[in-house]
């Protein structure tokens, strides 16, 4: 049987949320952080060679990152509309936003959390001296790079209601936890309406709201 080792407050929802939405049959086993560190407890960290979130277990196989998670699942699912088939009208829009949420959208939060841990977590006179240049690195970097992806999010979203085209895909669902991640840091308070529907929309799902309870916490995303 396919096993979902959940970490609270981490990419696995993702994971969770897939497996509601295909009406998978799943055993999930859920893990909390330390305390301490917030860090990923040493028997999740066993699981898998890198130690990180999300996980899962089938039988012999042990198979970590994301997307090769969501793809492995899917494979089971031939003719699941959470995957446009190739040829199709959706397919190449999915493909982008099912690969752009981990290459370039998580990987440009990544820089700017490691940016924010080093200057607050650096004693002074040091910090002050980091938080000058970091400060320059998001301004040349890191707020354009965002600001360009979201733009073309809000402009995709005008013209279809999820990122994958007319239908929810994988692409949403992946793109769920950075994108519930730059909501939390108040990215889209200044306009963005058409990413606002789209989080009505799938805050409306039942596949959602149910991956939320069996997650059963108070946020999806992880605040250090």
């Amino acid at each position: 049987m396919l096993t979902l080792h959940h970490l609270e407050y981490s990419q696995s929802f993702r994971i969770l949320w897939l497996l509601e939405e295909l009406g998978a049959y799943y055993q999930l086993k859920s893990y909390r952080r330390d305390p301490e560190s917030n860090l990923a407890p040493d028997d999740y960290k066993a699981l898998s060679p890198l130690g990180t979130a999300p996980v899962v277990t089938d039988g012999d196989l042990v198979l970590a990152e994301s997307n090769a998670i969501i793809d492995y699942i899917l494979d089971a699912y031939p003719d699941s509309a959470l995957r446009p088939a190739p040829g199709s009208v959706d397919r190449a829009r999915h493909l982008f936003w099912f690969h752009a949420a981990q290459g370039s959208l998580m990987s440009t939060q990544m820089v700017s959390m490691v940016l924010t841990l080093l200057e607050t977590r650096t004693p002074w006179p040091i910090s002050a001296l980091l938080k000058a240049i970091f400060g320059q690195v998001r301004k040349l970097f890191v707020n354009p790079r965002l600001d360009a992806l979201f733009g073309q999010m809000e402009k995709d979203l005008a013209e279809k209601p999820f990122f994958g085209g007319d239908n929810l895909t994988a692409a949403d669902i992946t793109l769920v936890y950075p994108m519930f991640a730059a909501r939390d840091k108040g990215a889209f308070e200044l306009g963005y309406p058409n990413i606002g529907r789209w989080f009505d929309r799938v805050e409306s799902m039942e596949s959602f709201r149910a991956a939320r309870a069996k997650d059963d916490r108070e946020r999806i995303t992880f605040r250090f």
